[in-house]
């Protein structure tokens, strides 16, 4: 008789139905996989008077202490999302003694080495491969497959709805507005798209995989964010001029010591393996002293690739259950790099001003970012229309402090009318 794997199931939205479906489906391949059946015993929701696609009534509950106190119970999966109750209800499935797979970036990113250190010193495992980026395999990877070598910096393109409203822009000459449209009538986009569109989603993700790569506790809170919102088509297109695609990216490095972290739009080479990743597919590039460059991409988010993921966890979790193997969970940090502020970062600067259309305009504006330490890479001045000129700068790489130190001044010039685009750019 093969051992039974008895879970409750903690949420039944998009992702929970897709978990009992794939987790129907696998059947006897669980049996294979791992050496033991899985049964998911209950399912915990909000009403239970309301039907769930595919998930019998009788399954339903909306009881924590059903689950919590039922010893046959062995295994809780949390596709809740949200960081309460979700918080309470891992803690005390960890100290009961169950075994925990989670698909909730909003918890990991702001008590993920908590709930690590918990659950390892209670002997039980804790795996969240599916809090990232979907059906991509991230998260073990950085906790084994790259171990041995020492990372230096992890990009990643994690928030499927930007990277679409931005290939859009790209590859159609949509608007902003126009694009987010599309995609909230294809359904990428929700109806209140803040924390995809502001960086905030993919913050959080990137919180998880720093602290994992650099074996460092960094949270939410720690991550610069800055969204696509004030990208505009004119912004595209220049940067189409210059050789560079806009992505929304979330970049994690170690760099003098200290860990940089931050979400923003970024001008990535159109050379670049992430500037060929288009609509709403994700990639995370990783470059180490040993494993020198790797990317990992796929579907990022959606009901069958994230509920992938969470079952990819609960296979290796039941493997662990088998074998009495429970408990390790890699990803605990060991220690305590600081976070390097935005302000002490370097970057290189793409700058889109309107200026008047008269002689010593650009050499001005020069002059100001010069005396601040900001040098010109490259540098186009469009014709004039009404007596004003574009200028389009990008710069060498500069101290974020002294570049806003040079902006200030330039934005107090008789000359400037405007500061239409301000992007960072992918390079030192």
């Amino acid at each position: 008789m093969k051992k039974t794997v008895k879970a409750a199931l903690l949420g039944a939205g998009t992702v929970g139905t897709g978990v009992y479906a794939l987790a129907g489906m696998l059947g006897d391949e669980l049996v294979n996989k791992t050496g033991a059946r899985l049964e998911i015993k209950r399912v915990l929701v909000r009403d239970v008077k309301k039907k769930r696609d595919g998930i019998p009534d009788a399954l339903l509950t909306d009881n924590w202490q059903e689950i919590v106190n039922d010893d046959e119970i062995d295994l809780v999966i949390e596709v809740m999302g949200g960081v309460e109750p979700a918080k309470t209800y891992i803690t005390e499935a960890v100290k009961a003694g169950k075994q925990v797979v989670s698909a909730n970036k909003d918890l990991l990113a702001e008590h993920g080495q908590e709930l690590l250190s918990l659950a390892e010193n209670a002997g039980c495992d804790l795996q969240f491969e599916a809090a990232v980026a979907g059906a991509i395999p991230i998260i073990r990877p950085l906790k084994q497959s790259l171990s041995a070598s020492m990372l230096t910096e992890i990009m990643g393109i994690v928030n499927g709805t930007t990277n679409y409203i931005l290939t859009k822009m790209s590859e159609e000459g949509m608007g902003y507005e126009e694009a987010l449209k599309k995609a909230t009538e294809l359904g990428y986009a929700e109806a209140d798209p803040t924390a995809d569109v502001e960086g905030y989603d993919a913050g959080r993700k990137i919180a998880i995989m720093a602290s994992l790569a650099f074996n460092s506790e960094v949270v939410f809170s720690d991550v610069y964010t800055e969204g696509i919102t004030k990208i505009t088509a004119d912004d595209v297109h220049y940067a189409k001029e210059f050789g560079y695609v806009i992505k929304l990216v979330g970049v994690a490095r170690m760099c003098d010591g200290q860990i940089e972290v931050k979400v923003h739009p970024l001008l990535i080479p159109d050379s670049h393996p992430l500037a060929t990743v288009r609509d709403s597919f994700n990639a995370v590039f990783v470059h180490g002293d040993a494993c020198d460059d790797a990317m990992f991409m796929g579907r990022g988010a959606g009901k069958m690739p994230t509920a992938s993921a969470v079952m990819g966890d609960v296979v290796i979790v039941m493997r662990n259950m088998v074998h009495d193997n429970c408990g390790w969970n890699g990803g605990v940090a060991y220690k305590k790099i600081p976070v390097k502020p935005i302000e002490e970062t370097k970057t290189r600067y793409f700058l889109r001003l309107k200026v008047a259309d008269k002689p010593g305009a650009l050499a001005n504006i020069a002059g100001v970012l010069g005396n601040n330490d900001v040098s010109i890479a490259q540098a186009v001045q469009k014709r004039s229309r009404d007596g004003v000129a574009e200028l389009v700068v990008i710069t060498d790489s500069v101290l974020e402090r002294h570049f806003n130190d040079a902006l200030m001044i330039v934005k107090g010039m008789s000359v400037l009318k405007e500061v239409s685009g301000l992007i960072r750019v992918y390079g030192e």
